[in-house]
């Protein structure tokens, strides 16, 4: 059976090609031994590809496909005089990759930004659909339908926006869709997350346990805000006369063992670099607890001279505010206090000295310290004492005792007044011992009491006048006498007779000693 000459075109009629990429048309025969082929365009425009004949087909090859095939494609095949045409139509298209987004990569909330999408190397240019969304909400749409494009150009939509803090993370999508007939794909999409910067905003501080701990107890403030990037966190605190200590730059700032003297304002500066704003946020923090004596002080010293002037201080902390008592310890409970908080001490004297407390307390308990005042004088109250103080008889003991008060304690000698006149120091013991009592042993004895603040002296004479052989005489008999001799005080004699109904026989009698205290 011969079979008739027939040809026929792959691909048929049409067919939709990418620009870039490869087309092969192939014109095939059949009832034909030796066929010949011819390829042109219907408007006879150079081919723009490449013709390879054999024996029974033709193929033209276009590589790259570009815009030059945009045609309608005819195959002509001569077979022994009969002549027969086909053709195919090549429709073309580029939609080589997904869109390209761009965004600032430093957004401020609030401030105005632009996203630009675009679209590489479309054709034909008039199909092209783009859509803007954030996240599932669109926010532009844009068509290019009037279009008139000839070749591929990259298509560029842009959208400007206020971004909000709250759109930090989500997605800005750009979708593309070339709706070709028999095209592949038909929609692009890409997408990138916005990073938008922002504050700080909403700054506030947290205290842990609270704002009003007890002493001793620790502290933890933490500073919490809103910001793109993380602000930069400083910590200070008001001090006296509006002036700032800056402490930490962390969010948390810790203090494990309050005391007293933390008490007061804390701020937390927050800073946006790339926003460039500041927000602060402040908290008063108020230190509770029994009282702490900060205090107690003797001024100018706690060792003075008698006549100096002096000032007891007593200061406490704590909160609520303390009670302050400041006392001498020795004085009598219903005395009360001096006063409040310092005692004051014109022209000080030796009875002042002691321990001196002071008692701080509040509805959390109450605190105790002491000092003691050390107050330097010369002798005083110097006296001596004759023991014993009944009459005596020659030959038997007397003692001589003196006393003083001083500070520091006085240094105590006797000395014997000579016939001369002149003193002769005879001891340096506070007590004065005479065995053996005669003659020779009476007259003045004077005690001095000394310190380096000054001396004191004191003065007892022992005296007798002469044996009597007449029975009912009044005879003056050995006295003691004592008399002030401090500095120029001049003594004060006193004699005193006892009568007596006695013979004296070859004796000295002595009678009970007189002391006087001064």
């Amino acid at each position: 059976v011969v079979k008739a000459f027939e040809m026929e075109i792959i691909p048929a009629e049409r067919i939709v090609a990418q620009i870039g990429g490869t087309l092969i048309l192939t014109c095939n025969t059949t009832g034909c031994a030796s066929p010949s082929f011819s390829w042109r365009t219907q408007m006879d425009s150079p081919l723009g590809g490449k013709v390879s004949n054999h024996r029974t087909h033709s193929t033209l090859t276009m590589n790259p496909v570009s815009i030059v095939n945009s045609h309608s494609y005819l195959c002509t095949v001569v077979c022994d005089r009969e002549k027969k045409e086909k053709s195919v139509k090549v429709e073309l298209y580029s939609f080589p990759s997904d869109p390209i987004i761009e965004i600032s990569p430093s957004l401020v909330a609030g401030e105005p930004a632009t996203i630009i999408c675009k679209i590489p190397d479309v054709y034909p240019s008039e199909h092209l659909e783009v859509v803007l969304k954030k996240d599932e909400h669109v926010l532009y749409e844009k068509d290019f339908i009037e279009d008139d494009s000839t070749n591929t150009e990259t298509k560029t939509v842009r959208y400007t926006f206020h971004p909000m803090a709250e759109d930090s993370g989500k997605e800005i999508t750009c979708v593309a869709r070339l709706p070709v007939a028999d095209m592949e794909p038909k929609e692009r999409t890409s997408s990138q997350k916005l990073n938008a910067n922002f504050g700080p905003q909403n700054t506030v501080i947290t205290a842990s346990p609270g704002n009003s701990p007890m002493e001793g107890d620790s502290l933890k403030l933490t500073c919490v805000t809103q910001s793109n990037p993380p602000a930069q966190i400083i910590w200070s605190k008001y001090l006296a006369e509006e002036s700032i200590q800056h402490l930490i730059k962390n969010n948390v700032l810790s203090i494990p063992r309050v005391h007293f003297n933390d008490s007061g304002q804390y701020i937390c500066e927050v800073i946006n670099l790339v926003t460039n704003k500041t927000e602060k946020a402040a908290v008063d923090i108020i230190i509770q607890g029994a009282p702490v004596i900060t205090k107690l002080s003797i001024e100018p010293s706690t060792t003075v001279q008698e006549g100096e002037n002096v000032s007891i201080q007593c200061s406490a902390e704590s909160n609520p505010p303390p009670k302050i008592i400041l006392r001498r310890k020795s004085d009598n409970a219903n005395m009360g206090p001096y006063s409040a908080r310092s005692i004051l001490l014109p022209s000080v004297m030796f009875q002042n000295e002691g321990d001196y407390e002071c008692i701080a307390e509040n509805k959390f308990g109450n605190s105790k310290s002491e000092i003691t005042l050390n107050v330097k004088y010369g002798p005083k109250n110097t006296m001596i004492t004759v023991i014993p103080t009944a009459a005596l008889k020659e030959g038997e003991t007397v003692t001589l005792k003196c006393t003083s008060s001083g500070n520091p304690a006085p240094v105590i000698s006797w000395k014997k007044k000579k016939a001369t006149g002149e003193s002769e120091k005879i001891s340096k013991n506070a007590t004065l011992t005479i065995q053996n009592l005669r003659s020779q042993d009476l007259g003045l004895y004077e005690c001095e009491a000394y310190n380096q603040f000054g001396k004191e002296e004191k003065a007892v004479k022992l005296y007798v006048q002469a044996r009597l052989e007449e029975p009912d005489q009044m005879i003056p008999l050995i006295i003691a006498f004592s008399s002030v001799a401090a500095v120029a005080v001049p003594a004060a004699a006193i004699l005193i007779y006892v009568s007596r109904q006695a013979r004296i026989n070859g004796s000295y009698s002595l009678v009970k000693a007189l002391r006087l205290k001064v």
